[in-house]
């Protein structure tokens, strides 16, 4: 059994709004409520603890609910001058102490994070100073001789050491590749170049991502400048020889802390003049600004910050009294937590790095994601491939999808597509998964084949849920050895593992299939072995959330309860997450399954609730979580129960949680899995025994398993791995969902 040390924890947001802000709130007061602590919110940041006073107010179980979806932060932020001064530090120490908070949660950016680190530093200083003073008295100086701090990363920026993500980045880059995406459109129509400027100060991640997920044709960012000097013309070249290709509009995208080689700021406005006077081109420029930081946060930002904001209570609540300050992020999806002040110094060797000029030290110390994002980026905006090395034998890569489509897919072949022709070698496409395969429906695909699919939805290549049968393993060995393809590249779901595991164990029969075969993960049911996240999941997940919230709004006019079924087959990983990112009272699923006393115990609390003054009420069930107690039973069951209290309704999202042009993380990681697979199909072209193979992205690492392991790992019952790290999560999700402990409902 842990210790528990605080008992009063203070909270508050600082520096520029980001969304999730309040996400994190609303897990950081709930779980310090579920726990026995008391949590007081400090208005406008480190402004409202310096005035102390009504800025310092406590928050009950209900003061957090309904804020969820909502962006900004409902206990306001402000940069504090004063508070960077000795002076106002000891005000700040004095109004804490008067309320005997020595329990502090700082989500904010690396500045507001400094500031916490020199607060908890001082703190013991401080505190004897007051006390000297005759400011407070002896014995509560003693009671509280420390403070104990922890830091949450928000910053649409990205650019805080010891967490692979912060706060409010991923809702940041959906609203630029939603920009982006809205002004391609009209830039086409008119055959016009827009340049683009992103936040980021300097930290060039939004605007290299941007790049990435939106096809741009240039990017200039902080970390990297150009480094030649005739770099406009360079420039100009490309985005020439891309219009001679066919292309009718331009994208650039520039940081806005971008800069020459020799320091000199780089504008957007600047670029415009070069492209209008040097070719011509009718140029516009747009600046996102504030857009960027606004309105209400991704599926992504929601669960990051609810998973940070419960992590800081336990670390708070658990650590010693003297604990140094730490910094919770995430890493790999585990949570993890730094010394706060490593994170801040390491923060700020990036800009210090830029500011002298040493490009290698900024981009090493972004991280090698952040360096191979860059690279392949390169490739990409080119308006043709280069030249072939006579160095390299040419291959005949073939590459499909298989199963059900999933937003990312097109991503992923274009991008093989073209590093794959950039490489020197040949790539196949095969139309209509392995239906298409055995027809022996496959075409070359070349660099303008896949124009434009960086962007778009669905499968431009079509796809199937066949699997083949024994009397078609013939057919696809005789289509193999037709078109001499060299190594084979499945992108899909269940349906695809299954027939390449197939091909797999049938090499001795067939010599054909003795070729490098990977299947690279892209299922919304993220049911995959190997892959903690599958390419199509994220914006599954994000049009439930989407969905889900305009239900709730409907709801919340009525008195509603709604039974929201969403897909997933066997896997709950969808129903989970849209339950943590909507606050959802209750998700079924079916590794956790469903039983009758379930059932009651769920109507009560929401009889109950809606008693108390509840307005609406939201259950999200998987689809397969029971083949009894499903989504129609349970509807009807609250229905009947619940009639002289609140009205049901059910709504099945279906095939809108398929469609949809894909999430900026889809995007982007569809693009690495496809450079990764390239690179790894290349190299076992070259073996006399070629693997077959799946790969994922265990944490951050992108990891290759042999056909061998399948069996294993999965659970073939139902089609899922045996090993499900989202399962882990389900304890906050009950906890932040349940109804208010009954100490705190008439508060």
């Amino acid at each position: 059994m842990t210790t528990t040390y605080t008992k009063r924890i203070g909270i508050l947001t600082s520096g520029g709004d980001s969304p999730g802000m309040n996400a994190a709130i609303r897990a950081s007061v709930r779980a310090a409520l579920e726990k026995g602590a008391e949590v007081c919110a400090i208005y406008e940041g480190y402004q409202g603890m310096v005035e102390g006073g009504s800025r310092i107010r406590f928050l009950n179980w209900d003061s957090v609910g309904g804020i969820l979806h909502r962006g900004g932060t409902i206990i306001g932020t402000a940069r504090c001058k004063e508070f960077y001064t000795r002076a106002g530090r000891l005000k700040a120490a004095r109004n804490l102490l008067e309320l005997e908070i020595d329990g502090l949660i700082v989500i904010g950016g690396d500045g507001s994070l400094a500031g916490a680190d020199i607060f908890s530093r001082e703190w013991p200083e401080l505190v004897t100073e007051l006390a000297q003073q005759g400011e407070i008295s002896k014995e509560l100086a003693e009671s509280h001789p420390h403070l104990k701090i922890v830091g949450l990363p928000a910053s649409i920026d990205n650019d805080m050491y010891g967490s692979s993500m912060t706060i409010g980045t991923d809702t940041a880059l959906h609203r630029i590749t939603e920009a982006v995406d809205a002004i391609s459109s009209t830039a086409a129509s008119h055959q016009r170049t827009f340049v683009v400027e992103v936040m980021g100060r300097n930290c060039g991640y939004l605007a290299l991502m941007a790049a990435l997920a939106t096809g741009a044709d240039w990017v200039i960012i902080p970390e990297r400048p150009p480094e030649m000097d005739n770099w406009q013309d360079h420039m100009c070249a490309i985005l020439k020889a891309g219009r001679e290709s066919g292309r009718r509009d331009s994208i650039i995208i520039v940081a806005e802390g971008a800069r020459d080689a020799n320091g000199n700021p780089i504008r957007s406005d600047d670029i415009r003049k070069i492209l209008e006077e040097r070719l011509g081109e009718d140029t516009r420029v747009t600046i996102l600004g504030h857009v960027q930081r606004g309105g209400s946060p991704s599926a992504f930002d929601r669960n990051l910050s609810t998973i940070l904001g419960y992590a800081a209570v336990e670390e708070i609540l658990t650590s010693p009294p003297n604990a140094e300050p730490v910094l919770i992020g995430i890493r790999r999806n585990r949570v993890t937590k730094t010394s706060l002040r490593y994170c801040v110094e390491q923060t700020r060797a990036v800009a210090s790095a830029i500011s002298a000029g040493d490009y290698d030290k900024a981009m090493s110390l972004r991280g090698s994601s952040f360096k191979e994002a860059y690279h392949t980026l390169f490739t990409l905006m080119q308006a043709k491939p280069q030249p072939p090395s006579s160095n390299n034998k040419p291959l005949r890569l073939a590459v499909m999808n298989a199963g059900a489509a999933a937003a990312g897919m097109n991503t992923a072949v274009r991008a093989f597509t073209r590093l794959g022709i950039d490489k020197g070698h040949c790539i196949l496409g095969i139309e209509h998964g392995f239906r298409g395969f055995i027809e022996g429906k496959i075409k070359e695909l070349n660099w303008l084949t896949v124009r434009g699919w960086a962007t778009t939805g669905g499968s431009e290549l079509g796809t199937s849920r066949k699997i083949p049968k024994t009397k078609d393993f013939y057919a696809l060995a005789r289509h193999i050895e037709s078109h001499d393809i060299h190594a084979l590249l499945i992108l899909g779901g269940w349906a695809g593992y299954e027939a390449a595991y197939q091909m797999y164990c049938q090499r001795d029969t067939f010599p054909a299939f003795n070729i490098p075969i990977l299947c690279v993960p892209a299922s919304i049911d993220n049911n995959l072995p190997g892959a903690e996240l599958s390419i199509g999941a994220d914006t599954a997940l994000n049009n439930i959330v989407q969905a889900v919230d305009k239900i709730k709004q409907s709801a919340v006019a009525s008195s509603r309860c709604f039974i929201v079924k969403v897909m997933g087959h066997y896997c709950g990983y969808l129903a989970l997450m849209s339950g943590l990112a909507t606050g959802a009272e209750q998700v079924y699923t079916h590794e956790q399954g469903i039983t009758l006393a379930n059932l009651q115990r769920d109507l009560s609390h929401l009889i109950a609730g809606f008693k108390r003054g509840k307005r609406v009420g939201l259950i999200i069930c998987n689809e397969n979580a029971n083949p009894v107690y499903d989504s129609n039973f349970i509807c009807s069951l609250f229905e009947e129960e619940g009639r002289h209290v609140f009205q049901v309704r059910q709504a099945i999202l279906g095939h809108l949680q398929q469609g949809g042009d894909p999430s900026p993380f889809d995007r982007i990681q569809a693009t690495r899995f496809a450079a990764r697979a390239l690179d790894f199909l290349i190299e076992e072209a070259q073996k006399a025994s070629p693997a077959g193979a799946f790969m994922g992205i265990q944490g951050s690492q992108v990891q290759f398993f042999d056909f061998s392991d399948l069996p294993r790992m999965v659970d073939k019952n139902y089609q899922r791995p045996k090993q499900q790290w989202w399962m882990d999560l389900l304890p906050i999700a009950t906890i932040l969902s349940q109804p208010a402990p009954r100490a705190y409902q008439n508060d």
